[in-house]
């Protein structure tokens, strides 16, 4: 029998041992990045609070100058020019300030990656075409660092989606509306599941493979229509699985993929098409209609070019992002921005998104400024606050407790010393069902170390 003798080279081992520590330095930087946030989730109202001398914008109507607002045990139990003020009640005069119901990114992957170049740090999409049973809010990361700067800014809330492992899946799971604080992600969720997430196949050749080439299973986005096939042969399947539920028939056996998808067949839940060119766009809407089920566009790049079917049929769009350039070269640079101008004068129900990347986590406090520059575009100021507040807020079927300040809803808000939609309006306090948010990031901290330095004396002077 052959024996292999292990043999050392000193140079070599060098090298290893290098490479080695190399991997080691990488690794403990990439450690300092996830170390959790320091801000620590506040206890549950327990005092009565009323918010004095600002100027209120409900969403819901007309703004209240020199308003008043008191809430207790997390939700608002009354909002005008005067409301009763309980004995024990905590009064803040906020003296010329404004206040504004939390803010809404009703497309986003907030929670479920930190590090866009760090793989073991996202953890938005599953391998595989169908995955309808995988729930987000179970991935979510209550200590990512990522929450804190995204509320600084106020944004309070956010729809958190499946993705697809590298453009190729299909049916991505269902998603949750997350408050940005909480000790787990029992803590954060609102509401869970949202919907059910569909990656709608683009049909529009590009790239080098725009000429049509033999079906390869490993790349099943280059044949949408094989796609599409898919989706509607698990929908039957589903249906199927469905009525032999119903009737208990004797071959029945539990399958939680299909059980996932039954809240859909029946209308409790929706599905999230995601699709942005008018032909996909299109054919999503024959599709719903065939299938008798609730859809919203999401992405909607074209929606204003079918506007009038989108009102006809009732569909939502969660425009994501406004900001962005237009799809074909042809076509006005502002094409993107003015969807939203468009949309409205249809009378579209539609939100204001970023695009839902991992990228956009890192800069979802930006969310209002997708909603300016579309003001910026044509559409009414009020409209696009309604765009990331009231509006997400009836898409995601929340409307009941966010997206506007009112009697009975949850408490969460923000108090800003000017108009948010400008870069430099400072949010000032938050509230998240009731509890006082600390606004503080890691950002904010380097600051303040930093500006320290240069107020120390010099030596020698």
């Amino acid at each position: 029998m052959n024996t292999m003798k292990a043999i050392s080279y000193p140079g070599l081992e060098i090298r290893r041992k290098s490479r080695l520590l190399i991997g080691v330095s990488i690794f403990c930087g990439t450690l300092q990045h996830l170390v959790a946030h320091l801000n620590v989730p506040p206890p549950p109202q327990q005092q009565a609070i009323l918010l004095v001398g600002a100027t209120i914008h409900p969403v819901s109507r007309t703004p209240i100058t020199n308003g008043q607002i008191i809430f207790e045990g997390g939700r608002i139990t009354g909002i005008g020019k005067t409301v009763l003020r309980p004995v024990g009640t905590l009064k803040i005069d906020l003296n010329g300030k404004h206040i504004y119901p939390g803010l809404i990114a009703s497309n986003s992957v907030i929670g479920l990656t930190e590090i866009d170049q760090v793989r073991a740090t996202r953890d938005v999409a599953e391998p595989g075409p169908n995955n309808p049973n995988l729930r987000t809010e179970v991935a979510v990361n209550p200590d990512s660092e990522l929450f804190p700067a995204t509320r600084a800014n106020g944004v309070l809330v956010v729809h958190t989606i499946p993705g697809t492992e590298g453009g190729k899946g299909l049916i991505a799971g269902t998603s949750a509306v997350l408050r940005l604080e909480g000790w787990t992600y029992e803590d954060m969720v609102v509401k869970a599941p949202v919907g059910l997430h569909i990656y709608w196949p683009n049909h529009t050749k590009r790239g080098n493979w725009a000429r049509r080439a033999p079906y390869n299973p490993d790349e099943p986005e280059k044949h949408p229509e094989r796609m599409v096939k898919v989706l509607e042969e698990t929908f039957d399947t589903v249906r199927n699985y469905w009525n032999a539920k119903r009737v208990n028939a004797p071959d029945w056996v539990v399958d939680l993929k299909w059980e996932s998808m039954i809240p859909v067949l029946n209308k409790s839940l929706p599905v999230f098409i995601h699709a942005n060119e008018s032909a996909q766009i299109l054919e999503a809407l024959h599709w719903a209609g065939k299938e008798d089920i609730d859809i919203v566009i999401v992405g909607g790049r074209d929606a204003w070019r079918v506007a009038g079917l989108l009102k006809e049929r009732d569909v939502p769009v969660i425009l994501s992002p406004v900001q962005a350039l237009p799809l074909r070269r042809w076509e006005p640079a502002d094409t993107s921005l003015t969807n939203p101008a468009r949309l409205a004068e249809a009378g579209v129900l539609f939100a204001i998104a970023n695009s839902g990347t991992t990228f956009d986590a890192a800069i979802e406090r930006n969310l209002p400024y997708q909603a300016a520059a579309a003001v910026a575009h044509g559409l009414p100021a009020d409209e696009a606050l309604r765009a990331i507040t009231l509006n997400a807020a009836k898409i995601l079927r929340v409307d009941d407790r966010l997206g506007s300040l009112e009697i009975g809803k949850d408490a969460t808000f923000f108090i800003t010393d000017g108009d948010p939609f400008d870069v430099r309006t400072n949010v000032e306090m938050a509230f998240i069902d009731g509890r006082q948010i600390d606004l503080a990031t890691r950002q904010s901290r380097l600051y303040e170390k930093y500006r320290r330095k240069y107020e120390e004396p010099v030596a020698g002077e």
